[in-house]
């Protein structure tokens, strides 16, 4: 059942399933508690699971600032403190494996769990620049050439037309949030990582390639990789049964 919880003003939404020693479950970007619902499943076998959403998704209130990742930990483990958790197993997909590399950095826990996980700050290629700062001229011409109301039409179809699917859905805090995470690099914090991590990983991966996965096993200690062919970045629920044996198996050693 959904349960909601406040903190720092922040009304946000959770799920607490099963019995055992405290899980943390973190979505990825644009995503929800949902989405990682068939983690949720089996981590709830043997654990107490909590899967949140995220403040600005789901059905959490959005954050009151333009937060990085650090904020983002840092109202985790302001979280975890209201649930009366210690040293939990922490989970995430995606952006969640951001915040549960920050967190682990931070605080004692028991496991973590990167699967496809963000971190590593992608190389960019010069189209890649030349495109940013072309929105940018092309936004600042707008605003110079064209009524307010006209110049942000325009802005918008272009964002429907040229941004990411999770920058165009975005609302236009949560774009400045997700524009200031995508750019963090978390490599530094890595080597700081004491607890026992397993990396799972779809090796046709575009969002989160195969050498990122390689980089996180080189940078955290004792870490270990897993990775699925034919599987792209929701490796979870490309290849659901070797998964759930391969998290099974982690959660039990």
């Amino acid at each position: 059942m959904e349960s909601f919880v406040e903190i720092d003003g922040i009304r946000m939404c959770y799920r607490k399933t099963g019995e055992g020693r405290p899980f943390i479950l973190m979505h990825g970007w644009g995503c929800s508690m949902d989405t990682v619902a068939s983690v949720e499943r089996v981590a709830a076998e043997t654990h107490t699971v909590y899967n949140i959403d995220f403040p600005g998704f789901g059905k959490s209130a959005e954050p009151d600032d333009v937060w990085g990742v650090e904020r983002y930990a840092s109202f985790m483990e302001k979280f975890a403190s209201e649930m009366g958790i210690s040293h939990p197993v922490l989970a995430g997909h995606s952006f969640g494996g951001r915040v549960g590399i920050v967190m682990a950095s931070h605080i004692p826990v028991d496991k973590l769990i990167l699967i496809d996980a963000a971190g590593v700050k992608p190389r960019r290629s010069i189209r890649y620049y030349m495109r940013v700062y072309g929105f940018k001229a092309m936004k600042a011409l707008c605003h110079i050439v064209m009524p307010k109301d006209k110049a942000e039409a325009a802005i918008e179809r272009w964002r429907k037309r040229k941004a990411s699917a999770d920058y165009a859905s975005a609302s236009p805090r949560m774009r400045s949030i997700l524009s200031r995470v995508v750019n963090e690099d978390l490599c530094h914090m890595m080597p700081q990582i004491k607890a026992p991590t397993l990396l799972v990983w779809g090796e046709d991966d575009t969002a989160t390639p195969m050498a990122d996965a390689k980089r996180m096993e080189k940078l955290i200690p004792g870490s270990g990789l897993v990775s699925f062919p034919g599987c792209g970045h929701y490796s979870f629920l490309d290849n659901p049964v070797q998964f759930s044996a391969v998290l099974r198996s982690f959660l039990n050693s």
